[in-house]
């Protein structure tokens, strides 16, 4: 079996900003698995290439510029096709889109609790319920893991989903109700909504223009 295509340091912290939109040194050396000084390293790299900026204040971190996006996606698409990996990433997203619904329904659940004919603010204070929508999430996660394997069979920079998600899940299930769905953190649904966009940005698919199954 052929090795994963990897990829090059400087394009995964292009791709993990591409991701996250806007962020600091540390999530990008939790996503991508790197050293933290290694990251820094890259970063400043790409800000002195004008790929980045950063930006300080009360809220400070980096962004892609322009330019950076577009050579971030230059760099995706041709990195795709060196890897020959069109057709197993494009089966993956497949896969991925058909669990993505049940994701959505799952997430919405545990915001959200039926209250007579009415939806309500979910209180997590009916412990049955709660364990019901996570066994639901659970029965997710079993599914998603396969698609995230074949996916860093052929492309490496994959394989760190499989990991945080499963990191996300314990949390949840050790009772840290937070990591379920909140968007400052690498809760569940964090890392989903990340690894949908990743699939994107690989194949080159707008959000807006994406069918479903």
């Amino acid at each position: 079996m052929p090795a994963a295509h990897p990829t090059d340091a400087r394009l995964l912290v292009l791709h993990t900003l591409r991701l996250k939109g806007f962020t600091e040194a540390g999530p990008v050396a939790d996503s991508t698995g790197m050293a933290a000084a290694d990251v820094e390293d890259e970063l400043r790299g790409v800000g002195d290439g004008g790929l980045a900026q950063r930006r300080e204040g009360r809220v400070s971190g980096w962004s892609l510029t322009p330019a950076g996006r577009a050579a971030h996606a230059e760099a995706i698409a041709t990195e795709l096709e060196a890897a020959g990996a069109r057709a197993s990433v494009a089966g993956g997203y497949q896969r991925f889109l058909a669990l993505n619904g049940d994701m959505l329904g799952v997430c919405t659940d545990w915001q959200m609790r039926p209250s007579g004919e009415s939806q309500v603010l979910n209180d997590h204070e009916d412990p049955e319920y709660d364990a019901g929508v996570i066994a639901r999430l659970s029965a997710i996660h079993d599914q998603v893991l396969p698609v995230t394997a074949t996916l860093e069979a052929s492309m490496a920079r994959f394989g760190r989903y499989g990991p945080r998600l499963a990191a996300a899940l314990d949390r949840v299930a050790a009772g840290q109700r937070e990591w379920f769905t909140k968007p400052v953190i690498d809760s569940y649904h964090t890392v989903w909504f990340e690894l949908h966009e990743d699939l994107l940005c690989t194949l080159g698919i707008e959000r807006a223009s994406e069918s479903h199954p």
